[in-house]
């Protein structure tokens, strides 16, 4: 995921989607990725379920964070 300075703005992930992106999904495909490895995708409030369900059905998600809290934690480390 890119990491925003105070002037950028992160970007739904969804396809074709432009709107500020408010929550991160973590995911990860263990066919490909050890069990700690968190890829991530980035939604608008109106893509988050759409696109946490596509990951879910895969069994591919982890978790669902907001972005605030995510950067928050990422700063910390």
């Amino acid at each position: 995921m890119p990491t925003a300075s105070a002037s950028d703005v992160v970007i739904c992930s969804a396809k074709g989607c432009r709107a500020p992106a408010v929550w991160v999904l973590a995911w990860n495909n263990p066919k490909l990725h050890t069990p700690e490895r968190r890829k991530t995708w980035v939604a608008c409030d109106e893509h988050r379920e759409h696109l946490s369900r596509f990951l879910d059905l895969r069994g591919f998600l982890k978790d669902v964070v907001a972005l605030a809290e995510w950067e928050r934690s990422a700063a910390d480390r």
